[in-house]
């Protein structure tokens, strides 16, 4: 399912209108149909008592058609109107005529003195539907609007929210002073940037979407390139494979008291369904990673003063890479000087897709244009910090507007990105980009990141082409995380949790796809 910004959402509409014919009336009647409809499902209307509270936009008109619906289906509905009644306009002022005129009750919302009534109808309702602010708002909340929303938030009530919850930005799920916290939301025509970005996401509480009766042709627009990154199936396992046909993969990692590292992104390739896994590092630190992980191949290499890889393995490192299908470049290495320069070297001249993490992306971001040249596919896999490195940008500002800084860096430097962090983000050089819904807060842990290159290597030692084998390794990884989490709880998995319980998301994934594309995707009602 693709997932579209405030602006694509609006140029949708203008489609809709100018190209189909389908009315702005018609949609925001649809529109509040949806809401109603889930209502009627999940929560039923008869013997219920609703608040309905609009802002003065299109979103207050959708709410004003929700209340319709409710009151002509025989449930209980007061509406509040917050602001200022002569900005209502379009439909939005027809559906304010209609909901008049049919002897709801309607109350507005001007100043503190209309709160104490607000704050009674909220503590005697049911259910609260909230349509005070759509996906366009750009400004704080403030002033009476924030009170009538911290009011919502505390009553404890089941709130529905029109779009998208009040207060979240459409473009990039930030929370613009204060919030709707929704038990449910139903957004329309595709999904925004915010229902799926933290926070926004979490302030949705489930979140449903309608197609308002768009025709496919419009939300399958090719020049939406954000998705969500559903699942696909996986390559057969060949009952006659050999270890090399599940892949060969070489690790360049590690360095003195860097141990865990370079055994995660090694072990972790082979507990996701890889074949066969060469680990060159430290020659005085295999003995001990050696200890935990045996299935690996261990290349003793030479070290620096400071125990880390040496300048001096280039050509042996050169070698062993024409031997493999996959690099991982980066995990564990050290910010020595000269391991730092050997990583630039090696990301120049290696000629098989590259997966530079960790200190790799240090090396690399002092000198990109190692990046840009290479003619085999790099995959740059940073958190924020990283990103930050990377684009010499603030990490607040690249969190302000992570999909665009994204999509332009994934062109400049012709390169995959992995942007990790809660529902991860997947951007190619075409500009498409892949928002990853497993996963969960638990992995926000050391080696969490070193685990994730080996599944991507794996996704592609198992047959995927390079493209799906880093979106589809991103939700492996996120899906193990989630059976850890199921088993122990969120706040004391590791990486190791993580890693064991690879196998157990291949299995789960192989056996049980539909399930999972069931669960890992938004409900279209």
């Amino acid at each position: 399912m693709k997932v579209c910004s405030v602006e694509e959402m609006r140029k949708l509409d203008e489609l809709a209108i100018k190209e189909y014919g389908i009315s702005h009336e018609i949609l925001m009647e649809n529109a509040g149909n949806a809401v109603y409809f889930l209502i009627l499902s999940k929560l039923g209307v008869n013997g219920k008592n609703f608040v309905v509270v609009c802002g003065t936009g299109n979103n207050g008109g959708d709410g004003l058609v929700v209340a319709r619906k409710i009151f002509s289906s025989g449930g209980k509905v007061k509406v509040f109107i917050v602001g200022n009644l002569e900005k209502l306009k379009g439909s939005a002022k027809i559906n304010y005529e209609r909901v008049t005129k049919m002897g709801i009750e309607v109350y507005n919302i001007k100043n503190d003195s209309d709160l104490t009534f607000f704050s009674q109808a909220i503590h005697n309702c049911d259910i609260i539907i909230d349509a005070i602010f759509g996906t366009g708002l750009s400004r704080e909340i403030k002033g009476i609007y924030e009170k009538v929303i911290k009011i919502m938030n505390k009553s404890g009530k089941i709130i529905v929210s029109v779009d998208i919850p009040s207060g979240i930005n459409g473009n990039n799920g930030k929370v613009m002073g204060v919030a709707v916290k929704a038990t449910y939301t139903v957004t329309f025509g595709l999904p925004k940037l915010g229902n799926l970005l933290y926070p926004g996401y979490e302030y949705c509480g489930h979140l449903y979407v309608s197609h308002i009766s768009f025709p496919p042709q419009l939300y399958n627009a090719d020049f939406i390139k954000v998705e969500i990154n559903e699942p696909i199936e996986l390559p057969p396992r060949l009952k006659w494979g050999h270890k090399g046909t599940f892949g060969k993969l070489l690790v360049i990692a590690g360095a003195k008291n860097y141990y865990g590292a370079p055994y995660f992104s090694a072990m972790s390739f082979l507990k996701a369904g890889g074949g066969y896994s060469k680990l060159a590092a430290p020659k005085s630190i295999i003995p001990y990673i050696a200890t935990k992980g045996s299935e690996i191949v261990f290349i003793p290499l030479e070290e620096t003063n400071e125990g880390t890889i040496s300048l001096i393995n280039k050509e042996k490192i050169l070698e062993l890479s024409k031997t493999v299908d996959i690099v991982i470049i980066g995990p564990g290495l050290s910010l020595n000087d000269e391991t730092q320069e050997l990583v630039r070297q090696l990301v120049k001249e290696i000629d098989k897709p590259l997966i530079i993490d960790g200190d790799g992306i240090t090396a690399v971001s002092t000198n990109l244009k190692v990046v840009k040249t290479r003619k085999n596919t790099t995959i740059l896999t940073p958190h924020l910090g990283e990103m930050s490195r990377i684009t010499k940008m603030p990490i607040s500002e690249i969190d302000e507007n992570k999909v665009e800084v994204l999509r332009k860096t994934t062109k400049e430097l012709n390169s995959i990105i992995v942007l990790k962090g809660a529902h991860t983000l997947i951007g190619y050089p075409d500009g498409k980009i892949y928002i990853n819904m497993t996963g969960n807060s638990g992995m926000a842990t050391a080696g969490s990141g070193d685990v994730l290159t080996g599944t991507i290597a794996a996704m592609y030692g198992i047959g995927l082409n390079i493209e799906d084998a880093v979106r589809i390794g991103v939700f492996i990884h996120g899906l193990a995380g989630d059976i850890a989490a199921s088993k122990k709880g969120e706040d004391g998995i590791t990486a190791q949790d993580i890693l064991e319980s690879l196998p157990y998301a291949m299995k789960y994934y192989r056996e049980k796809f539909d399930e999972i594309k069931e669960k890992y995707t938004i409900k279209v009602i």
